[in-house]
Parts: C-alpha cells; structure tokens; sequence
C-alpha cells in the first residue's frame, strides 16, 4: 500500500507533505503490527528516577504506550521529560518501579537483549546527531549498514525516502552543507528506514519554520498508520492542536494524561 497524497511540489514532497509514491508501503512486517492482539509497547508502572543523591526527576510515573498509537510528550523545561525519553530508549535504568519494553521488563536485562529492542526503535534526536563525515545518503542508510544488510538490498529503499522527504537532490550532500531544515528531514529519514515499532522524536519541529513543521507532522502520521507507536516530544501547541492525540504532560516530575 503506497502512501496516498496529492501531485508532487517542488521540492520532491506533495503538497500534503507526503509523497506521491512513499517508500513505506505495507508490508508483512506492517500487516503484522497492524493485527492487533499485541501487549504495550512501553509500560511504567510506579516509576521513580533520581540522579546520584539528588532530589527525584520523576516520582511514581504510571503509563502505557499501545501498539499503533501516536502521542505527544509535553510539559516546562526541566519537567523531566528528557529523563522519560532515556528511560525509553533504555539509556538508563530506572531508581524504582517498572519499566517493561516490548514486552521485556529491563531492571534485569542483558545487553544483547538491550540492542535487540534498541533496533525496534526509531529515535529523531533535537540536535540531529547526523554523522559530518557520511552523505545525507550514507546517514539515512547507517541503520541498516550496522544490521549487516548488502547495499545493494537497500539502496533504492534509502533513494525513495530521501525523495519523499525533499532530499533527492542533497543526497550526496555533507550535513555541514544542509540547512537546519534539510537535517531534520535527513535525522527523520534515518530514524524511519528501518521501520521501528515505536518512534521517538524530540522537538522535531523546533528547528524548522511552521509551514516545515507542519509537513514534517504528517510523516509521522503516515508511519503511525502504517503501524507505528510515536511519541513526539514538543513544546509546540500549534502542533499538538492541529492532531487529536492523546497528550502525556510531566509537571514537577510528574505526569498527567490528556485525552
């Protein structure tokens, strides 16, 4: 199933932001995550975290994420949600409580099982962290380089999505040469070409103007339909107004849902 939208703008993207034939088609690995009858993707249950001797970041945080749902994760600077968003991606441990990924509660884990469940997730960090030594080309494909996949078995997957996000043409491009916009697009590329179960994406649009932001919304909301868990990281109300999704929003290391 190829990714509906409308005639092809300028700059390789439809003027719905899509693209008219996007690269994430359905496929087994999609029409399995959308055969429901999965457990949560991510679990807390009573969830505590402190740094050192230091007061708690977070204190008896409580939540799941579903499989195929799309989310924001809001709240004031230093609310704690960067702690959130490491203890997802399993970069820390929590001080108390449960986390469990996947299935796979992690106080007790191995780093073998570690890297596995890392793979099952796509990440769009806010300062890019875009490789200044590869291509755009060479970054987006870095995912699956270091699955041990051929060139030859992802090239053309790797030339499709740059296309559907606007980057055809900066390809071969250093990301010193590329805009703050054009890295963005080439940081959401990366973390979306190897189909992750769950995408986490912190303050996507911070760095582009809001007609950008915009567009670059609706990629996430493409991936979401395909099967994708996301959670996006935002102070941006205009973003989060313009979706009816659930709302997660941490206040003095705690956390309240909305909707």
């Amino acid at each position: 199933m190829a990714m509906r939208g409308g005639h092809p703008g300028a700059d390789g993207m439809d003027r719905d932001g899509t693209g008219a034939n996007g690269p994430l088609r359905e496929t087994a690995t999609t029409k399995s995550l959308l055969s429901g009858a999965e457990g949560p993707v991510v679990q807390f249950e009573n969830v505590g975290m402190r740094y050192g001797l230091g007061p708690e970041v977070l204190s008896d945080v409580s939540f799941r994420i579903q499989p195929h749902s799309f989310q924001f994760l809001t709240g004031p600077s230093g609310a704690g949600k960067t702690t959130l968003l490491r203890l997802i991606l399993l970069s820390v441990r929590p001080t108390r409580g449960l986390v469990s990924v996947f299935g796979n509660e992690v106080s007790g884990i191995s780093s073998a099982s570690l890297t596995g469940l890392r793979r099952r997730m796509g990440v769009v960090f806010q300062d890019f962290r875009l490789l200044d030594h590869l291509t755009t080309y060479e970054n987006v494909a870095l995912p699956l380089r270091v699955q041990g996949r051929a060139e030859t078995s992802y090239r053309a997957e790797v030339v499709e999505l740059l296309r559907w996000v606007g980057l055809g043409e900066r390809m071969h491009v250093l990301p010193p040469l590329l805009s703050g916009g054009e890295k963005q697009r080439a940081a959401i590329a990366r973390a979306l070409i190897a189909r992750p179960d769950l995408l986490l994406a912190d303050e996507p649009t911070g760095n582009v103007d809001p007609s950008l932001g915009r567009r670059l919304l609706r990629l996430f909301l493409e991936l979401n339909k395909l099967g994708t868990s996301v959670i996006i990281a935002t102070h941006d109300f205009g973003i989060m107004d313009s979706v009816d999704a659930r709302r997660m929003v941490i206040g003095d290391g705690r956390l309240r849902i909305e909707g």
